[in-house]
């Protein structure tokens, strides 16, 4: 891996230079920044984010980077974080990665260059090792929503496989075996733990349905009545729907209604998340409850402790889901 030295070489010019260039300094000429450049480019190297930053001139912020701040999901995770940090005298910056690397990496730099004291990062789209590289610059980093094995005591996540596995389950010992799964078509880990959780509870009580009991669109409502229609368009002999959140659940639902289908008399459904929507469709939805406040509130805990490099006994920490059973399922 190239380094700063590397790179003063390659350019002809001085560490000091290279410095200033990666700075932004208003004293690199124009010369120095095209060659410097031309140096970082060909050699392939990126400057160290937390040497970019600063960090020893604290500014008693905590850096949150989630998918999209607009999804109430989202909006949970970073007032939770937001309480911690207030007991610890501090603000919060917040980035949006929506599931995109570049977004994420250009989120997480910019949260890094503001000299944010922890960060608590929610990224689906970096590989682990661009996570790893960054957790070795910033030792407040800590992952939320996600298991990486070389980063398990910083990592916060769920037990996604077994919040379908539940779920699924629930609809079979109801006495259904016609379930279709409707699921996220973003190239994430949970979508696809979600749906190996939904295989998994099938094939352990020996129900074998065809790959067209899985319908693939985007996470929300919208995505939901598109998967949904898609389901009855295919004439799919049905009793039973599992979703992978409470978003989707209630576009189906609304797809449902519109096409005289009763819910639960004639079509039991079951949501992902336990997010306020699913209290207030109708039917009340039967879900799986992703413990997301008190996920953000340790791994912002934990991030600030990291950050002032007091010792820690944690383990991964892996949440496990639980059923909350309301009116969207009926027995067979």
């Amino acid at each position: 891996m190239a380094t700063i030295k590397d790179v003063a070489k390659e350019a002809g010019v001085s560490i000091a230079t290279v410095s200033r260039v990666i700075n932004k300094s208003p004293k690199a000429s124009k010369s120095s920044i095209e060659s410097v450049t031309q140096a970082m480019n060909k050699l392939g190297y990126r400057p160290n984010a937390a040497a970019k930053a600063l960090v020893s001139q604290s500014t008693n912020t905590v850096g949150v980077l989630v998918g999209d701040v607009s999804d109430p999901f989202f909006g949970t995770l970073v007032k939770a974080v937001d309480t911690v940090a207030h007991q610890h005298n501090k603000h919060i910056l917040v980035g949006n990665g929506y599931h995109n690397a570049e977004e994420e990496r250009r989120a997480i730099e910019l949260l890094i260059n503001n000299r944010c004291d922890a960060l608590v990062v929610h990224a689906k789209a970096l590989s682990d090792e661009e996570l790893i590289g960054y957790a070795k610059e910033v030792k407040g980093l800590v992952l939320i929503n996600r298991h990486i094995p070389q980063l398990a005591d910083r990592c916060i996540s769920l037990d996604n496989k077994k919040g379908a596995y539940l779920a699924t389950e629930y609809l079979i010992r109801h006495g259904h075996t016609k379930i279709a799964c409707i699921a996220s078509s973003h190239s994430i880990e949970d979508a696809e733990e979600r749906v190996e959780g939904y295989l998994a509870a099938l094939n352990d009580h020996d129900i074998k349905l065809p790959k067209s009991y899985i319908e693939y669109s985007e996470p929300n409502s919208d995505g939901g009545e598109v998967a949904m229609t898609n389901l009855l368009s295919k004439s799919l002999e049905l009793s039973a729907i599992v979703a992978y959140n409470d978003y989707m659940a209630a576009g189906a639902l609304s797809v449902l209604d519109e096409n005289g289908i009763q819910v639960p008399n004639q079509m039991s459904m079951l949501g992902f998340d336990d997010g306020l929507i699913a209290r207030y469709v109708h039917p009340r939805l039967t879900t799986i409850r992703y413990p997301i406040e008190m996920m953000a509130e340790r791994a912002a805990q934990l991030a600030l402790k990291l950050a002032k490099s007091e010792p820690s006994e944690e383990q991964a920490i892996i949440f496990s889901p639980t059923l909350v059973r309301r009116n969207s399922v009926e027995k067979r």
